[in-house]
């Protein structure tokens, strides 16, 4: 069959000769002619090869190793019939097809009719389904044994490290080592005057038979703090309101002396393990915390709401459970900062978690305390006034290396060093039907919707890699040891992590993310269908609001929810990243663009019992999303944004807008002195004009690749079957560049897509000091980083702000200002090389 094609090519064969010959001659010339051929035809096949991989090798110099050869082919249709088999448009529709509230629904009761705490057995059989469903909806075919490797074993760490020699998807479980704690005694007692007993809370949530599943689990996990010091403590109480800094700055500097004594927060504002951080600093010995329905909004029992699960408001037994790490510090194991939590790691003594006992309480047992100070429960003032009698507080932990599990997969893309990554963590303080069992069934959604699309022949441009954290809730365990321990990896290909947590607790939709993603986050969620009202669309339902609307509300707790609202329109609906969740790695410390989205509660949605045994199915299918199109419209969201950061072949990443907040970020620095920074500002102004400048080349490099890629297709449409020594010659025109052909412009203008795009995901990057955040290095992002006295709440330029705010020093602020300037000086360089 080869020799009848080589016949049939008339570059080769002596047809001049044969013109002047006679019959006979033209018979023998003939006759001689075939009897070399197979000789002939060995050593074209030999040269063809010699010139193919030559070629390769050529192209391997020009810095295409990580940027497949086929790319430009395969990812606007690799048939080589001029097919668009991967349309954006067909890839879109048909995952947007997929996600549904009756899936959701199903996926939701079957993980949160269950507890599944970090590290227990009901967490690592979660972990153990993920991973099937990662096989089953990936095509991955499941080995004998399931593949769950030790952090630092070869295996797990060639499972990350060899993703950009994948063909195939893939899937594995990582074990990691952290340090954790679970409750075992906690304990509140009113004291008399003698030291006797007069009084014992019952810290166990009342697990109402209406709220079945709460009713099945009320006693399956304690009400404790994660991470929390184990110890007993007698003192008098002093509340202390929120606990935050302003708290306790106004405290100090009304003469009370918190030295000896137990302190009464409520939670809100600031991160809980910041609370106890503020009152041990101030020389407290144990810390209460409770829930307050001040912080309710109008769905309380005072407006005539009944309780939970009657009704909307409060259950007033629920307890809020969570980490008390000191966020701010640093996240993850506490024994192991900066260096992932291997079974055999050295480990330090932890310096990021409690020296005090604490234990969260519940509204009904805080009225009890509250009386004791004398205090009247419906003004409840920062007076400073100590209880009458002493209370004990008991905390017994056993605190102790406990494994967890994160399970990861991977779909390769035709770009092998560039990397989307999607994440949400599955473990809860007890079934978490909110958290995070609701961002579990979110990612679901995106799974089953990503696995039909490969199954019908679709292959991302990029790499996409889905995570499955693990112990979240104690601190970002699981995330950030594995950022930690492939920090290299991820900032050499990771293009922006996608994060999921609580995907729905509420009516109004809210997205926070970097900059660079906000206009891309804003469009996604035009386009995605609002989950019950088909005239609007997602991005719409963040002005959305609950059903119980009658009373009134805390005026304190208004004008805090109404400043964030102020503060979330002030950076196009898209305000920047604190921490909280499992983004704060690869943001705060790698700088990889991120963002985080989901339903939260407003003043007039039903009560959300956070970390409660009332986060439950029941809650969420009566009162959160009865329908989950909720649920469903978070996936569609996530789904297509993961799809379109990896199948663009210019990245949607806005460095322009970015730049040009960094003017805002500098607006609100500069009110709080009167010294200005004008070095800086102009450091900014350089990077917006540079900006600019790559927006031109970004426009102009994606227009000239894709007349290229039609250019091709139609020329391959047109001639698919062309023969060996035709493409031999093109090999060769390659391989000595002597002709200007579209596949030589093809590979120049990948180069000039790759190097934009290189500079976009490098752009968040450039934030990055390794000298990190005074007090707090772990943080080495200098644009944004989690406030240090606010943990959950993001502070923009903070080591700048805090110089002002907190250390009230213009000199370091100073300082602060010229290493920014520093950092934008390079990054601007970096945008115009």
């Amino acid at each position: 069959m080869e020799n009848e094609k080589l016949l049939d090519e008339k570059a080769y064969l002596p047809r001049e000769a044969d013109l002047e010959a006679s019959n006979t001659e033209k018979a023998q010339l003939k006759s001689r002619s075939r009897r070399p051929l197979p000789r002939i035809f060995f050593v074209i096949l030999f040269v063809y090869t010699c010139f193919k991989i030559a070629v390769k090798d050529w192209l391997y110099e020009l810095d295409l190793k990580e940027f497949h050869v086929n790319w430009g082919y395969r990812a606007l249709g690799g048939t080589g019939r001029g097919e668009d088999v991967n349309s954006t448009a067909k890839v879109e529709n048909l995952f947007l097809s997929i996600p549904n509230g009756k899936s959701a629904l199903e996926t939701s009761r079957s993980y949160a009719t269950h507890p599944h705490l970090a590290g227990s057995e009901e967490d690592f059989e979660d972990a153990k389904v993920i991973l099937k469903l990662f096989q089953e909806q990936f095509g991955i075919s499941a080995p004998s044994e399931v593949p769950v490797f030790p952090a630092g074993s070869p295996e797990s760490r060639s499972s990350t490290l060899n993703i950009n020699k994948l063909s195939k998807p893939t899937a594995w479980i990582d074990k990691y080592y952290p340090v954790m704690n679970t409750g075992k005694e906690v304990g509140l007692e009113i004291l008399g005057d003698d030291g006797d007993t007069v009084w014992t809370a019952d810290l166990v949530e009342d697990g109402d038979p209406r709220d079945p599943e709460a009713a099945k689990y009320k006693d399956a996990i304690p009400a404790w703090h994660g991470l929390s010091a184990d110890g007993v403590a007698e003192g008098e109480v002093i509340y202390v309101n929120y606990g935050n800094k302003e708290d306790y700055d106004n405290l100090v500097s009304a003469g009370t002396n918190l030295t000896g004594k137990i302190v009464l927060a409520r939670y809100g504002t600031t991160f809980r393990g910041l609370k106890i951080e503020g009152a041990q600093t101030h020389g407290a010995i144990g810390v209460l915390i409770y829930s307050d329905p001040r912080d309710d909004g109008l769905v309380t029992v005072e407006n005539g709401y009944e309780p939970y699960p009657a009704g909307p408001a409060r259950n007033p037994t629920a307890v809020q459970r969570g980490s008390v790490q000191f966020l701010s510090k640093y996240p993850g194991d506490p024994t192991t900062p900066g260096y992932p939590a291997y079974e055999n790691a050295t480990r330090t003594e932890g310096e990021n978690i409690p020296k005090i006992p604490s234990i969260p309480i519940s509204w009904a047992n805080a009225q009890k305390i509250l009386a004791e100070i004398g205090d009247s429960t419906a003004s409840r003032q920062l007076t400073g006034v100590a209880s009458s009698r002493k209370v004990r507080l008991t905390n017994r932990v056993d605190t102790k290396v406990i494994p967890i599990w994160n399970t990861m997969a991977v779909i390769p893309g035709h770009i092998k060093n560039e990397t989307v990554i999607l994440g949400c963590h599955r473990d809860a303080w007890v079934m978490g039907a909110a958290d995070p069992t609701s961002g579990t069934v979110s990612l679901t959604e995106v799974i089953r919707g990503y696995g039909a699309l490969l199954k019908s022949g679709w292959r991302p441009l990029r790499n996409i890699l889905i995570a499955s954290w693990d112990a979240e809730e104690y601190g970002l365990i699981g995330s950030t040891e594995w950022g930690e321990d492939f920090a290299d990896w991820i900032q050499q290909s990771a293009v922006a992590y996608i994060n999921v947590d609580v995907s729905v607790a509420g009516s109004a939709f809210t997205a926070s993310g970097s900059p660079s993603l906000a206009h891309l986050i804003r469009k996604t969620a035009k386009e995605v269908p609002h989950p019950t009202d088909p005239n609007r669309s997602l991005w719409d339902s963040s002005k959305d609001k609950g059903p119980f609307t009658k009373g009134v509300a805390d005026a304190e707790f208004m004008a805090f929810y109404e400043a964030t609202e102020r503060q979330r329109a002030a950076f196009t609906g898209v305000p920047p990243l604190g921490s909280g969740s499992d983004y704060t790695v690869f943001l705060q410390r790698l700088g990889v663009a991120s963002m985080d989205q989901g339903f939260g509660g407003t003043p007039t949605d039903a009560v959300y019992h956070y970390h409660s045994i009332y986060d439950s199915q029941h809650w969420q299918e009566v009162y959160a999303d009865p329908t989950f199109e909720r649920h469903a419209a978070v996936a569609k969201n996530i789904g297509l944004l993961g799809l379109r950061l990896a199948d663009s072949i210019i990245l949607p990443l806005n460095t322009t807008h970015y730049a040009l907040e960094l003017d805002t970020y500098l607006d609100r620095v500069e009110g709080l002195t009167s010294s200005p920074f004008s070095k800086l500002r102009k450091s900014i102004q350089k990077l917006q004009k540079a900006s600019t400048e790559l927006d031109a080349e970004k426009v102009e490099a994606e227009k000239k690749f894709k007349e290229l890629i039609d250019k091709i297709r139609r020329r391959k449409s047109h001639g698919c079957h062309k023969s060996i020594l035709r493409r031999i010659f093109r090999w060769v025109k390659i391989g000595l560049e002597i002709e200007n052909f579209p596949e030589r412009k093809f590979i120049k203008a990948a180069k000039r897509v790759q190097k934009a795009n290189a500079k976009l995901i490098a752009f968040e990057r450039g934030f990055i000091s390794e000298g990190g955040i005074k007090d707090r290095e772990w943080y080495k992002h200098l644009g944004v980083a989690p406030g240090k006295w606010l943990g959950y709440g993001a502070t923009t330029l903070p080591g700048l702000t805090e110089a002002l705010t907190i250390d009230r020093n213009v000199t370091l602020a100073h300082e602060e200002a010229k290493r920014l300037t520093t950092l934008l000086h390079k990054l601007t360089k970096s945008l115009k090389d």
